[in-house]
C-alpha cells in the first residue's frame, strides 16, 4: 500500500506523520497521478498549525508533478503515462494524488518532473503578479522582497525579461549572490530598505512593490513607493498585516494597495494554460531557471516545514516520495 503524510490534529511540524494509506480512486473528471515530487509551500504550514481551518485527518499539499496512473469518467486529453504538473491538486504529500483533469498542466519535453513540480504555484504566482495585477513595462522600477525565495527568484528573471529595473531585498550574503545571479540590479538588506530605495531612485520611489513578507515590511513598502505607486501584498511570511488606515494612502501620495491570490487568476482552462505554457516554454528554452533549493524524502516532511519556516531554504522546497 502507498504512503502519505497524514495530519490528525493541528500542531507543530511533528504532527506531519508518514502513514500507509489506501490508493486514491479518481472520480469523474479526475486524474490519479503517481507523484514524482511535491512542492512545499507556506500555506501548508498555516493549515498544519491550525492557522487555516482544515478537516482532520488530512494530507497536505496541492502542488506536484508526476505521471498519470489512471483517470475517472469524462476525462479526455490525458492518457496513462502522460507527464503532468499542477498547483490545484489535493493531498500531494503522498505517493499518489488526485487532480481535476482541467487543472492538470502538460509537462513539455525538455522539462524534468522535479523542475515541473517546482514551477506551478510560484511560477504562476509570479506570472499573474507582473502581467495582471500590475502589468510591468520596460520603464518601470520594481521592488521585490525576498529576492532569493522561490517566487522572488522567478519574479526577478521575469521582470528583467520585460526590461524593468529590479531592486530586491535579502537577508544574507548567500541570498544576495542568488538574487544577483537571477539578474537583480540592486540588492538591499531589509533594515533601512525604504531609505535606500529612495536614494537609488533619486527620491522618487518605485512604481510597484511586490511584497510576500507582510507585517515586517509593509510600512516601509508603502514608504518606498512613488506618487500613485502600487503595493502588491501577496503573502504574509512574517505575519498578517494589521488593519490599514486608508488615509495613509492619501498622505503617502495617492497610493494603491491590493491583496491578490492565485485562485482568482486561474479562472478558466484558457487562463491556466496561458500562464503555464509561457512558463514551461521559458524553462524548456533555457530562458528561466527554476532553483530547487532543497529536496527531502517524504518521511522528512517535518524537517522541510521547520527549514521553510526558519528561512533556511532558498528557491523551491520539494518532497520526493
Amino acid at each position: 500500500m502507498p504512503s502519505a503524510i497524514v495530519v490528525t490534529a493541528p500542531g507543530g511540524p511533528d504532527v506531519l506523520s508518514l502513514a500507509t494509506v489506501d490508493r486514491p480512486a479518481p472520480g469523474p473528471g479526475q486524474l490519479l497521478v503517481r507523484v514524482a515530487a511535491a512542492g512545499v509551500n507556506f500555506i501548508e504550514t498555516y493549515q498544519r498549525s491550525g492557522a487555516y481551518a482544515v478537516d482532520h485527518p488530512f494530507t497536505p499539499g496541492a502542488e506536484a508533478a508526476g505521471t498519470v496512473e489512471s483517470s475517472g469518467e469524462d476525462v479526455s486529453g490525458f492518457s496513462a503515462g502522460d507527464r503532468v504538473a499542477f498547483a490545484e491538486g489535493t493531498g500531494t504529500y503522498a505517493e499518489y494524488a488526485l487532480v481535476d483533469a482541467d487543472r492538470a498542466l502538460p509537462v513539455p519535453e525538455g522539462v524534468d518532473l522535479e523542475t515541473a513540480a517546482a514551477l506551478p504555484l510560484q511560477g504562476m504566482t509570479a506570472h499573474y503578479l507582473i502581467n495582471s495585477t500590475f502589468p510591468v513595462q520596460p520603464d518601470h522600477t520594481v521592488l521585490v522582497h525576498a529576492g532569493a525565495g522561490g517566487v522572488g527568484l522567478l519574479l526577478i528573471q521575469l521582470l528583467k525579461a520585460k526590461g524593468a529595473r529590479v531592486i530586491t531585498t535579502v537577508s544574507t550574503p548567500e541570498k544576495e549572490d542568488l538574487a544577483r545571479t537571477a539578474g537583480a540590479d540592486e540588492v538591499l538588506r531589509y533594515e533601512g530598505f525604504a531609505d535606500a530605495v529612495k536614494t537609488l531612485t533619486d527620491g522618487v520611489g518605485v512604481d510597484v512593490v511586490y511584497d510576500g513578507v507582510g507585517r515586517a515590511t509593509f510600512d516601509d513598502s508603502l514608504r518606498s513607493l512613488r506618487i500613485r505607486g502600487t503595493l502588491v501584498l501577496f503573502g504574509a511570511a512574517s505575519g498578517a498585516v494589521p488593519p490599514l488606515e486608508l488615509q495613509r494612502l492619501n498622505s503617502g501620495g495617492s497610493l494603491f494597495v491590493t491583496r491578490p491570490t492565485l485562485a482568482h487568476h486561474l479562472l478558466s482552462p484558457e487562463e491556466r494554460r496561458w500562464r503555464s505554457e509561457e512558463l514551461f516554454g521559458a524553462v524548456a528554452a533555457g530562458q528561466l531557471d527554476v532553483r530547487i533549493g532543497a529536496r527531502y524524502p517524504l518521511a522528512d516532511a517535518a524537517r522541510a516545514h521547520e527549514d521553510l519556516q526558519a528561512r533556511r531554504t532558498t528557491g523551491k522546497v520539494l518532497l520526493i516520495p
